[in-house]
């Protein structure tokens, strides 16, 4: 069974080496570098073309949501798990827009952390139970909003591409995936989020967070 090739970006040493001996105990996984600043997560990462990096927030040279755009423009393939403690709405928000395909809290249990690796090795972005919850936080009757009339109005293709975009994929991604044009998922999103009155992916996140579509296979 080939493992899952996991790089681990974390300042904290003792923190490292433990999610370095959780990860390296699972029978489909194995940590292939870590660094301990944000500057060298970048570099490493390019050198080692990992299949998952799991990106500390706060770490010195060069911050973990930074480090993950950075890493992000340059190896577009590569899967970033982030950690933070952070659960405010507006550093969700940051997290989200950084292109990672995950977001989980260093204070989860270890089997989550391995829960969000695996599910962000499948494919899909994966949020922490309790970020899940401040994706809703202040935002008073979206959940009303989304699961009546709004819904009803998308056409089954604006669904399928908001259903993509929350789920990590690019658009040229999409395209290929429904055969399709880029400009063509282009328009079906800008139709979309028009019908919903929705304006960034963080909105997208929750619409399908709402729907129930980050729980499906």
């Amino acid at each position: 069974m080939e493992k899952l090739r996991i790089m681990l970006a974390e300042d904290h040493l003792t923190v490292r080496e433990g999610i370095k001996l959780l990860i390296n105990s699972q029978p489909d996984m194995q940590v292939i570098g870590e660094v301990g600043d944000g500057s060298a997560a970048v570099k490493e990462a390019q050198k080692l073309t990992p299949d998952i990096v799991v990106m500390d927030v706060s770490m010195p040279k060069l911050n973990g949501l930074k480090a993950t755009k950075r890493l992000k423009s340059v190896s577009s393939d590569v899967k970033i798990l982030t950690l933070t403690r952070h659960t405010d709405h507006a550093y969700l928000q940051q997290l989200i827009q950084s292109g990672a395909s995950g977001y989980i809290l260093k204070q989860s249990a270890p089997t989550e952390l391995i829960r969000a690796i695996r599910t962000v090795a499948d494919g899909k972005n994966y949020l922490d139970p309790a970020l899940t919850e401040k994706v809703f936080g202040g935002y008073a009757g979206l959940q009303t909003t989304l699961r009546g009339d709004s819904k009803s109005t998308l056409t089954e293709r604006e669904s399928e591409v908001l259903r993509y975009i929350a789920l990590g994929y690019s658009n040229k991604e999409i395209a290929g995936l429904m055969q399709v044009s880029v400009k063509t998922i282009e328009a079906h999103k800008a139709n979309a989020m028009r019908k919903l009155d929705i304006h960034s992916r963080i909105d997208i996140v929750r619409f399908a967070i709402v729907q129930g579509w980050m729980e499906e296979n």
